[in-house]
């Protein structure tokens, strides 16, 4: 198992390299592992540790252009290139060893959960041809282990962040009371999730500077 990479490591790798780091990139990955610096100053308040979490995961992966291009595709369509390459990158499979090994537990649970299912809520505020979201939910866990036993890691992720997506849009969108009681263990695994593949995810991208991983938002403007 790859040992934890924690903000200072981060850091100092990126130092060390952000000469030779092509000025985009080196925007994202700057601003990326600022986010996972903050998450870690969170301490046990889970809710904002995903939440900026989430936002170190914004920083790495959002790429103008295809917003730009595509606005009609939502942002949970937009970061699946982004596993792609990931996945594709990941010579020593860190992601997938990560998540067999230490999060199997985790990530198990948060697929059987319905209550961060989107065609779950669909149904529940009364939006018509979510009649049978229960089937949804069954045939898309039958997927998943599907995408987990044939080690397709693109895939499991994004399994993995749409359930993630519902629990952040909860969050961010004021769908649920801090720290409560009711939501607890899936901010909890959702955030040590996050805590684990967002560094992975940075240090994987500082491993190769020179693939193109898209034009952030909001470039420094002077």
């Amino acid at each position: 198992m790859t040992p934890d990479l924690d903000h200072a490591t981060l850091k100092s790798r990126q130092r060390a390299m952000r000469g030779g780091f092509p000025q985009t990139m080196g925007l994202r990955v700057h601003r990326a592992i600022s986010w996972i610096g903050r998450a870690e100053a969170c301490g046990e308040d889970h809710d904002a540790r995903f939440i900026f979490l989430w936002i170190a995961f914004n920083a790495a992966y959002a790429d103008e252009s295809e917003f730009q291009a595509a606005p009609t595709q939502g942002e949970r369509a937009v970061f699946l290139g982004f596993f792609d390459n990931i996945a594709r990158l990941d010579g020593e499979a860190r992601v997938y060893g990560a998540i067999w090994k230490r999060f199997h537990g985790p990530v198990r649970l948060l697929m059987e959960n319905r209550y961060v299912f989107h065609p779950f809520w669909q149904h529940h505020n009364g939006i018509p041809g979510y009649e049978d979201w229960e089937e949804r939910f069954a045939a898309s866990a039958r997927a998943f282990a599907r995408a987990f036993q044939n080690g397709d890691c693109a895939k499991v992720l994004s399994f993995v962040f749409d359930r993630l997506y519902v629990l952040r849009n909860q969050l961010v969108h004021g769908g649920a009371t801090w720290n409560s009681r009711v939501n607890r263990a899936q901010v909890r695994d959702g955030a040590a999730i996050l805590g684990f593949l967002l560094p992975v995810f940075v240090d994987i991208m500082m491993d190769n500077p020179q693939q193109d991983w898209g034009r952030p938002f909001y470039p420094v403007v002077e």
